[in-house]
């Protein structure tokens, strides 16, 4: 998976995309086994030497026996390399590495009870540098490196058992260069505490600082960032906020800060209280995944930094501290209680800061990722594998959209009563969809059995039409219509908004629609101008320009999975649906230069700059994508008018003028091996 193709992609349509790649970063690439076992703390010892990007280590592991145990199986990067293991006894165990799951299994001396308590010892070391032997391969979830060192939950650098959904407390000590600071959830150490310590014995280097991290909370606090970073602290709204940017990147500190208070506060109001007060906003390279999350931690790529505060995944990602850190899925087929609960609260977020028309583009997006992948039911999202694109659809976008819908049915008043107690009830514990589907009809007062048999147990989306004639009544009292909303889905149930713009005041109605036709009457004193259904769009449904951004959405995942003829035929039926589509070309262009093919892609660059214009970051991008083929290809001046172009475009979607510039300064050249 190769994230520099795909800079523009949290964009118009590329949000889904780049959901796609946070929820890499919430979990390793395949769930082992069924948990035998239930990890309940790890002391870990780590150390950093950044300069030979390796890595060495000991854990202690305190566990706990789900069911009468021989063998211990626990997931590890396949870059690690265990050199010593032993029991609770100090005898010595001997693990046997699978590489395909990411996995060391181990036989027990002596078995161990269910519910059973025991300790297993852990010391191991290994490179971490590329994403050779990532968790999911082709990205890099965990690496050590001389500028920053980054070592993401999902990168799976310490033994873990029962990913996402085992809730673990931790003390994490990590050694690393004096010159770096350390970032890990829970409260570091002073500056003073954190000079001088003394060196292990086994420590390659001179001068160190070991940075200690303590959670007694259950929850999931394995990621651990480290690098030279530019610091802004806030106390505003009585949050204990820190930002840690490059320093390049410390200018923006301040209205990040903000933004995130912002945020945070608006969560607090709709969910109660947060597991903790404190939070760190955290500058990750551009390497690895746009974002991700931990106890007290948001972590944002560099690209996602910029002056136009990418407040959405902002956002999204400091909502995980109430739906992931706080409460968390009861298992795999519950982990839209995550994902897309994160999902919708930054859709709420956007409705606060930008109003509903923010919200109605939320919706789009949602829509679009919902219906991608429309071949599996949500309740059944446990079947797929985690990094599929349509588990990750499924659980994300149709999640959110999920709760969207819920908060129609039940009204706004309902709605933010069940996500409250929802989230005071299982603070600090995991939570399943039937929790949530009690919950909510305790508070509704009525049963939902049709609501989630439609959404959560069903595929497909309705299609809505109207039928209707206008009728005058008599003696000037206005006019009637009468007319039924049809629809194909035939078990479908759920209750629509009817709205009919007159001369004079608009009407608008809410209809039941049940089975495939569902008649209405509506009685106006102006005259009828315009019948609209679900106006607002409080529902899923499919229309055409969904059909086109869905087909985009399959081709960006093909693409990123290296089937780029699959790619292209999907983004071919998109511009079937609409042939001047700017993104269908775009992306189709993009696939052609993957494929060093430049004649053609230039060519589909030029189709985007001719076509529709949406989303507008097509413009920029086309223009700089065009001065870097001219550049490939040695025709240095057609180039740089190609970047002045971008430039002035003014749109610095994704960086396009940031890196607009630099091209300007000096050519593109593709990396070796691209």
């Amino acid at each position: 998976m190769k994230l520099c193709h795909f800079r523009p992609a949290c964009q118009a349509l590329g949000v889904t995309v780049v959901f796609v790649l946070c929820l890499i970063a919430s979990r390793p690439a395949r769930a082992a086994e069924k948990a035998r076992l239930r990890v309940d703390d790890y002391q870990i010892d780590v150390e950093l030497l950044p300069q030979t990007h390796k890595l060495t280590a000991r854990a202690t592991v305190k566990v706990t026996a789900l069911e009468d145990l021989n063998v211990a199986s626990f997931q590890l990067n396949n870059a690690l390399r265990i050199t010593k293991l032993t029991d609770a006894n100090n005898k010595a165990l001997t693990p046997e590495r699978n590489t395909q799951e990411s996995t060391v299994r181990f036989a027990l001396l002596s078995g161990i009870a269910k519910n059973a308590s025991t300790t297993f010892y852990f010391e191991y070391e290994g490179t971490l540098e590329n994403a050779d032997d990532s968790p999911v391969p082709g990205l890099k979830l965990a690496c050590v490196g001389p500028d920053t060192s980054y070592l993401l939950y999902s990168g799976l650098w310490f033994p873990v058992a029962g990913y996402g959904v085992n809730r673990f407390t931790s003390t994490i000590n990590v050694t690393v260069p004096s010159h770096m600071v350390v970032i890990g959830s829970g409260k570091e150490p002073s500056a003073t505490a954190a000079t001088s310590t003394p060196k292990p014995a086994t420590t390659a280097l001179a001068n160190t600082k070991t940075f200690s991290f303590r959670w007694d909370k259950p929850s999931f606090p394995g990621t651990i960032i480290a690098g030279t970073f530019q610091e802004f602290k806030s106390d505003e709204a009585g949050l204990d906020l820190q930002v840690f940017f490059k320093p390049n990147k410390k200018d923006l500190g301040a209205e990040y800060a903000s933004t995130a208070v912002k945020a945070f506060t608006f969560f607090v109001t709709q969910y109660g209280t947060a597991p903790s007060t404190r939070l760190k906003i955290v500058e990750l390279p551009d390497d690895t995944v746009p974002s991700a999350w931990a106890p007290e931690i948001a972590a944002l790529s560099s690209r996602a930094i910029t002056e136009k505060i990418n407040y959405r995944l902002l956002a999204n990602t400091i909502a995980h501290q109430w739906w992931g850190v706080s409460v968390s899925p009861a298992a795999k087929s519950d982990w839209w209680i995550s994902d897309g609960f994160s999902r919708y609260s930054e859709a709420r977020y956007v409705e606060s800061a930008a109003g509903q028309a923010g919200l109605e583009e939320m919706v789009k997006d949602m829509s679009v990722g919902a219906l991608a992948y429309d071949s599996v039911p949500l309740s059944s999202a446990a079947k797929l594998d985690e990094f599929s694109p349509e588990f990750q659809s499924l659980v994300t976008d149709k999640g959110a959209m999920i709760l969207h819908m819920l908060r129609w049915v039940v009204g706004e008043t309902k709605y933010l009563k069940i996500m409250r107690d929802f989230a005071t009830k299982y603070a600090g514990k995991s939570a399943s969809t039937d929790d949530f589907r009690k919950l909510t009809e305790s508070v509704y007062g009525q049963k939902l059995t049709w609501f989630y048999s439609q959404w959560m147990d069903s595929t497909g989306a309705p299609e809505f039409k109207a039928k209707y004639t206008i009728y005058r009544l008599g003696n000037n009292k206005g006019f009637r219509i009468v007319g039924a909303i049809s629809q194909d889905l035939d078990l479908f149930r759920m209750p629509v908004d009817l709205r009919v713009d007159t001369d004079g005041k608009t009407e608008e109605k809410r209809i039941e629609v049940v089975g495939t036709n569902s008649p209405f009457s509506v009685e106006t004193f102006g005259r009828p101008r315009r019948i609209s259904i679900d106006p607002d769009n409080r529902v899923l449904t499919n229309s055409s320009d969904i059909k086109l951004r869905s087909s985009i959405v399959r081709g960006q995942g093909l693409t990123q999975q290296g089937d780029l003829a699959g790619a292209l035929s999907e983004f071919n039926k998109a511009l079937e649906v609409n042939k001047n589509s700017s993104l269908a070309h775009y992306r189709i262009a993009e696939v052609f230069f993957l494929q060093k093919n430049y004649q053609a892609s230039a060519n589909a660059y030029r189709e985007s700059l001719n076509g529709d214009g949406e989303p507008r970051w097509t413009e920029v991008w086309s223009h700089l994508q065009l001065g870097k083929i001219f550049d490939v290809t040695g025709q240095r001046e057609r180039a740089v008018n190609e970047y002045r172009q971008a430039l002035q475009t003014n749109d610095n979607t994704q960086g396009a003028l940031d890196e607009t510039r630099r091209y300007m300064q000096k050519p593109y050249e593709r990396e070796k091996g691209s």
